[in-house]
């Protein structure tokens, strides 16, 4: 069995903890020309902050010990590409309507005859991952950006198959199987939290592209590059489209981290104006509260042309520019 680390009702998670609480892997430096900005990995996973709780409970159905079972290395795994639209379990076909989907991957093994599911998404849900939460007795926002592996036996024909996607992809060795379940717990570790943005310049094929994106397909991706090197060969007979949610500026301006802007001797202004900002776009709000934020939205994004970003635990200014959002459905092939 291979310990992937895998969080299991909120076990390994942290939030609200200073930058010095842990030790990046990589030297991110301060070389802010970078484009995009290198996402920034960790070398543990520390204890989660009770205040962040999921709606839904995240993985619950995963192995207890946070295992993947280790496959003979004679056996056949049939690999499958799965999609589905977000939320579907509650609102069926209504986000997939605006191309909001949600990607996984399932695994068959011909000599059992079991099948597993595996999936990276948000611990506590998409609106936390996206904004903070305000809290009174504290001065810089607290974010829940907490995003993990899941793997648990089974896979749901249903909830696949009905709005979505379920096809064979591939087919791996119980060895190939297991080198890749090594390589899941090493990236579940170190990639410890979500992001929903992609931040570019504009809408073209070739813009130079500011922030990426960390979520579910990105997981899915980096999944399917390491079964190709490793020799697999993946076909698919459907479109491969993937949803991303695009945010478009011009050049972005490094402002701090929780310390230099909300600590003392901190940028008072500054820390006021991220505070307003963010209010605007709180994870839980009244349906009235929702449609009064909605006005504060487009006068700070739209006419006012802003918007803050929290990526790497520190702020950006972004400078916006039409077409401001975008959530787009696009095609991007397996390696």
């Amino acid at each position: 069995m291979v310990n992937v680390g895998i969080v299991i009702f909120g076990t390994f998670f942290m939030t609200g903890l200073g930058l010095q609480e842990f030790d990046f892997r990589t030297d991110y430096g301060r070389n802010r020309q970078e484009w995009p900005v290198p996402y920034r990995r960790f070398d543990h996973r520390p204890k989660p902050d009770p205040y962040c709780r999921a709606l839904y409970t995240f993985c619950p159905t995963g192995l207890p010990d946070g295992t993947i079972p280790t496959m003979k290395d004679s056996d056949t795994i049939q690999v499958f590409r799965l999609q589905a639209p977000v939320w579907e379990f509650k609102y069926g076909d209504l986000l997939g309507k605006f191309d909001i989907m949600h990607d996984a991957i399932g695994f068959r093994s011909t000599l059992t005859g079991r099948n597993y599911t595996m999936e990276w998404y948000e611990l506590f849900q998409l609106g936390n991952c996206t904004f903070p939460h305000l809290r009174p007795e504290l001065s810089a926002p607290f974010w829940c950006n907490h995003g993990a592996a899941c793997f648990y036996e089974g896979i749901d024909d249903l909830h696949w198959k009905q709005y979505g996607t379920l096809e064979k992809v591939a087919e791996i060795t119980g060895t190939q199987f297991n080198k890749m379940a090594e390589w899941v717990k090493q990236d579940n570790e170190t990639g410890i939290y979500y992001e929903t943005w992609t931040v570019q310049a504009d809408p073209s094929p070739n813009t130079t592209v500011w922030f990426e994106s960390y979520d579910c397909s990105k997981f899915v991706h980096r999944t399917y590059r390491k079964l190709a090197d490793m020799g697999v060969t993946l076909k698919s007979t459907l479109q491969t489209n993937y949803t991303r949610i695009f945010l478009y500026s011009g050049q972005p301006s490094f402002l701090g981290n929780d310390t230099t802007i909300f600590g003392d001797g901190g940028v008072k202004s500054l820390a006021s104006d991220i505070r307003s900002f963010f209010h605007s776009f709180q994870p839980h709000q009244s349906i009235k509260d929702f449609l009064l934020s909605l006005l504060e939205v487009y006068d700070r994004v739209v006419l006012e042309k802003s918007f803050y970003l929290y990526y790497n635990f520190e702020y950006w200014h972004l400078p916006m520019k039409p077409p401001y959002i975008r959530v787009t459905y696009e095609e991007i092939p397996l390696p």
